[in-house]
């Protein structure tokens, strides 16, 4: 957030009260958005209609990802690896859409999505002084809790019967600010078109976090309102070139969350321990599907989705970890937090503000206790049977007591999910729960009386594998039938996973407790930390990121690695060299429509390009735009050195990647011969 972009300043030697901020750093409000910074660096001045159009042709992914509509008849353009949870989901195993690719050469022939969710941003309210006014000084964390709760839960259900939108609250700036999201939701969302997955993730993991690139990381789905093509209003125009070296690109997406206001001693806690037990977790789980994949193709077509999703946050978490490691870092870090607090208690005012630094601290020791007493128990199965335990007891609640996840505004998106249609595989689910059963285990002791209970006399693999063979929950109609009936069916039903559910819950919700009140504590700390930070260094400082729109925005330019030079551009063309160069190697293998149309190809066409926008997870599918507000790119990863972007950022070396536009479109038109969807392109 504001704080530790601040502080990053020191990084790059400037001192921490200038008003600028560090070279393109930013992931900026679109109703605050930097419009004096744009002007003075790069000579533009967006106007309210450029901004609201940009915002309301952005959309959001449920599952993670962001996207944008970029045609009147309600195309939507993502990253392949935003919309591979759809792709799974629709794959089986005669017609592997995930490798294989899909088009749709009609309207007839586009697949519904079961449960995917699109959410088109319309408008911003701030409701801090509502969210701020309902905590009081005297409170305890518990009550502070259940009254930001409650009336959070009221503002959005307000916002929901005013509008009719699915509305949103949301925490900036730590705990300092808090405004009200309200989108239109899309929940009929047709594949259109996905190239291979050879393709969209060309060079595989060993690729992944890296340039150059050479990859087609796309796909486009067509959102419908009553069975028909949505009519959309605001959509992006393409670009045919995409952009020149050096022009500014505009990113218009959904970071899903960064932590640059965290204090030091927070940053210690997240380098020390909970980032490495992070992928602790992450390494097992990556083991355990490895194994499960190695079992047959069809294993592997299962597995594959949740194995990418787990390489990649590993990998991932690698580089925010060693961003943490580097000494010259957290040296800065340190020295910029001592100098903001230095002018905190130098003002009588101030003062009082400078406490929060050490809740903060306190905070981050019992955070490390709450991490040896957890529970881990999951997959697929068993998180629908806790959801529905959870679910017949939050209802007996009003609306605005229930956890949030549970009250009415977001309701309808809540039974999408539940009752999706999604294939689950018990053998894969069986695999899952019984290595979550041990990991339980190992966290809170073999003898525990929780852990007895769940074991129930038998062996993690032998228990998992009685309770997948016993439950009917794969049956969506099993699961309406068991809601419909509330509390009591839940308490009546011999379903084994219900039972276990409703074993585990007391815990699971006590753990949950406890960890919401530390995160109100925090939340109360870091509302300080901002106000001191508005304080000293003045309020034109953009919050963390929380998967909310933002937009980000750095001239695309090549970057100096290793004493050479990186280039801003990679070509078509280039695609065919990186396969020769990796001859023999699995993932550098070009699917067979790029080998029969080689020859076709205009093989100059820049394919993928790297700018200094400032990106995390979550912008995956972000639209790039020119100064017009076309579009010339579309965001799908970060090299290797942006990953520790999560706490700090430099234009050093650290680049967003993108898809060039033009050869979007040359490979719908070439390689893939789709004349019809290249027609509606922008139009």
């Amino acid at each position: 957030m504001s704080l530790l972009k601040r502080l990053q300043l020191l990084l790059c030697g400037v001192v921490l009260v200038c008003q600028t901020v560090l070279a393109d750093e930013g992931m900026w409000l679109f109703n605050d958005l930097p419009l004096g910074l744009l002007k003075q660096r790069y000579g533009f001045e967006p106007t309210k209609e450029w901004s609201e159009h940009l915002m309301k042709s952005s959309v959001r992914f449920n599952v993670g990802g962001s996207g944008s509509f970029i045609s009147s008849s309600g195309l939507v353009l993502t990253n392949h690896h935003v919309g591979s949870d759809t792709l799974a989901k629709l794959s089986t195993p005669e017609r592997n859409i995930m490798e294989a690719g899909y088009l749709a050469k009609t309207q007839s022939e586009e697949l519904k999505a079961p449960d995917l969710e699109l959410n088109q941003l319309m408008q911003i309210r701030d409701v801090t002084a509502e969210v701020k006014g309902a905590v009081t000084a005297g409170m305890t964390p518990q009550q502070a809790v259940a009254a930001r709760r409650a009336i959070i839960a009221r503002i959005e259900k307000a916002a929901l019967d005013e509008t009719g939108l699915k509305s949103t609250v949301t925490t900036l700036y730590g705990g300092g600010r808090y405004h009200l999201y309200m989108y239109k939701k899309y929940t009929d969302v047709r594949l259109v078109w996905a190239p291979e997955t050879a393709i969209a993730f060309f060079g595989g993991d060993a690729d992944n976090f890296e340039y150059p690139r050479f990859c087609l990381d796309a796909t486009i789905f067509r959102v419908y309102e009553n069975d028909k093509p949505a009519k959309i209003e605001h959509f992006l125009k393409w670009s045919a070139a995409g952009p020149e070296e050096k022009d500014v690109a505009f990113v218009s997406g959904h970071p899903g969350r960064t932590s640059r206001i965290l204090t030091v001693d927070a940053l210690k806690y997240q380098r020390d321990t909970a980032q490495p037990a992070s992928l602790t977790n992450l390494r097992r789980a990556e083991i355990v599907l490895q194994q499960y994949g190695l079992r047959g193709r069809e294993n592997a077509r299962r597995a594959r989705e949740d194995l990418f999703g787990v390489q990649n946050s590993r990998k991932a978490r690698l580089g925010m970890l060693a961003g943490l490691q580097d000494p010259l870092v957290m040296a800065d870090k340190v020295a910029a937090e001592q100098k903001l607090l230095a002018a905190v208690n130098a003002d009588e005012k101030l003062k009082p503000l400078a406490a929060a630094w050490a809740v903060i601290s306190d905070i981050t020791k019992k955070r490390t206790e709450m991490l040896k007493k957890g529970v881990s128990v999951n997959s697929s199965l068993y998180g629908i049977a806790l959801q529905l335990v959870q679910m017949a007891e939050e209802d007996r609640l009003p609306s605005e007591q229930r956890l949030p996840e549970f009250a009415e505004a977001g309701r309808e998106s809540l039974l999408q999910q539940l009752y999706s249609e999604a294939p689950i595989y018990a053998d894969l689910d069986q695999v899952l729960l019984a290595d979550s059963i041990s990991k339980t285990l190992e966290q809170r002791g073999f003898d525990d009386p929780l852990c007895q209970q769940i074991l129930a006399g038998k062996g993690p693999a032998e228990r998992a594998a009685e309770l997948v063979r016993g439950t009917k929950l794969a049956d969506v109609a099993f699961r309406k039938q068991l809601a419909a009936g509330g509390l009591a069916a839940i308490e009546k039903s011999d379903d084994p996973l219900i039972q276990l559910a409703r074993v585990i819950n007391p815990e699971a919700r006590r753990i949950r407790r406890i960890t919401e009140e530390l995160d109100e504590q925090d939340r109360q700390a870091y509302a300080s930390v901002a106000e001191a930070q508005f304080a000293v260094l003045g309020t034109s400082v953009y919050p963390d990121a929380t998967f909310t729109l933002r937009l980000a925005f750095g001239p695309v330019i090549g970057y100096e690695q290793d004493g050479q030079q990186i280039p801003a551009w990679t070509t078509m063309g280039g695609a065919y060299q990186h396969e020769e160069a990796h001859a023999g190697q699995t993932d550098y293998v070009l699917p067979k429509s790029w080998k029969a149309a080689e020859s076709k190809l205009n093989k100059s066409i820049p394919f993928n390009f790297v700018s200094t926008a400032d990106i995390i997870g979550g912008n995956s599918g972000s639209p790039v735009v020119n100064r017009a507000g076309e579009l010339v790119g579309l965001i799908f990863d970060g090299n290797i050195q942006s990953l520790s972007g999560n706490y700090v950022y430099t234009d050093r070396q650290s680049r967003s990647v993108s898809v060039n536009s033009g050869a979007i479109r040359e490979a719908l038109r070439v390689v893939y011969g789709a004349t019809a969807l290249d027609a509606e392109l922008g139009r």
